[in-house]
């Protein structure tokens, strides 16, 4: 976040770590970012002095305004990025991506600072937000993570069917998810599936049988 601010002109000043004083961090700057694990949030900014004219904000999907409690102004700034390094992210973040935001408006001007797509997303909803953020993001490296393993003796290699994961992400985004849907499960093609479970290690069974059930339900609502 540092490093696409600035390069979206903001003036960065020095960042501080887990093992640094940040008694003062909200001193002479208009935006102080909490850019800590969720549960770290709170005890970090009830260790901040509180400027009157400082806006306080945190990155995180799940948490609301609260956890930034004594601040007066208060932010939350959450990019709905995948950001794996500190590179891609910076990229990634100026790259007309989605955030949630809340609170300040300054965080709507952070977002359009980087040249992106703000939503207000309130502190009720901001759990569920987040929950289906996860899904979206990690619950799919995960499954690929399955494809590979599954895949890993048939000699077919892992880009293979991450170029069939996009084409399907490409449809979704089209077409939405009951139309997207192919395959077995929206066909009604029970056998298949079965021999796709006796194919499958025990270990992989669950999740397969899962997500085919979750597929059947979204295959009978299609139009």
């Amino acid at each position: 976040m540092a490093e696409a601010l600035g390069r979206a002109g903001w003036d960065v000043a020095g960042l501080l770590g887990r093992h640094d004083t940040v008694t003062a961090a909200a001193s002479g700057v208009d935006l102080l970012v909490i850019a800590t694990p969720d549960d770290a949030i709170a005890e970090v900014a009830a260790a901040v002095t509180p400027v009157e004219a400082t806006v306080v904000a945190h990155l995180a999907g799940s948490r609301g305004l609260d956890a930034l409690a004594p601040h007066p102004r208060r932010a939350g700034i959450h990019p709905l990025v995948s950001l794996p390094t500190a590179a891609i992210g910076a990229a990634r973040l100026a790259a007309g991506a989605w955030f949630a935001v809340a609170g300040d408006p300054l965080a709507s001007q952070v977002v359009s600072d980087l040249g992106g797509r703000p939503v207000t997303v309130a502190d009720g909803d901001r759990a569920a937000y987040h929950a289906a953020a996860c899904i979206a993001s990690n619950h799919l490296v995960a499954l690929m993570a399955q494809v590979e393993r599954v895949a890993a003796g048939t000699g077919v290699p892992l880009p293979a069917y991450v170029a069939l994961a996009r084409d399907t992400l490409e449809n979704v985004a089209v077409l939405g998810p009951a139309a997207a849907l192919t395959g077995p499960a929206a066909r009604g093609d029970t056998a298949t599936l079965e021999r796709h479970l006796a194919a499958l290690d025990p270990s992989d069974r669950p999740a397969y049988e899962a997500m085919a059930v979750l597929a059947r339900r979204k295959g009978a609502s299609a139009p």
